[in-house]
């Protein structure tokens, strides 16, 4: 748990990517949304979100990209299935329903969330700022991305590490 002592509802919503090209270091790409309660604001991603971090993850990978994901209701929209068709450097495959172990990301927001148990920020910018930084370590220990997708024992190959 990590408490935020800022009055009102506030939350923060991650969403990221490992992304794993064969003779490279494994890459996590990732966005943060902080949602501070003011009116008409949005609480958390939207398809627009996830097409805006899939345009990125192209433009910085360069070349083709093999998406594997979870069943989120946005994943699988019919403005998101609009937008993957339109795609043809993107092909997705959806993990079957219920299998958070075959997600390497989940890995990541366990790690984070460890990193982060027992602390207390006062304003939601504060741990904004931290979360953040805790990501960019992560982005940082390639072996550690590799254990994340080793452990879901998927076969994923990067002979690099």
């Amino acid at each position: 748990m990590v408490r935020v002592t800022a009055r009102g509802t506030h939350r923060i919503s991650l969403a990221a990517l490992l992304a794993v090209k064969p003779g490279e270091r494994p890459r996590l790409i990732y966005r943060a949304h902080a949602y501070r309660g003011r009116k008409d604001e949005k609480k958390g991603f939207d398809e627009g979100d996830y097409i805006r971090l899939l345009d990125a993850a192209h433009q910085q990978l360069g070349g083709p990209i093999v998406l594997v994901w979870d069943n989120l209701n946005t994943h699988r929209s019919a403005r998101m299935r609009r937008y993957l068709a339109a795609r043809d450097w993107l092909t997705v495959f959806h993990l079957p329903p219920h299998a958070p172990e075959l997600n390497p990301v989940e890995g990541v927001w366990a790690h984070l969330k460890r990193s982060l148990a027992n602390l207390t920020k006062h304003s939601i910018d504060q741990l904004m700022r931290l979360i953040k930084t805790r990501l960019k370590r992560i982005q940082h220990r390639p072996a550690l991305l590799n254990g994340l997708l080793a452990h879901t024992h998927l076969p994923i190959s990067n002979s690099s590490y």
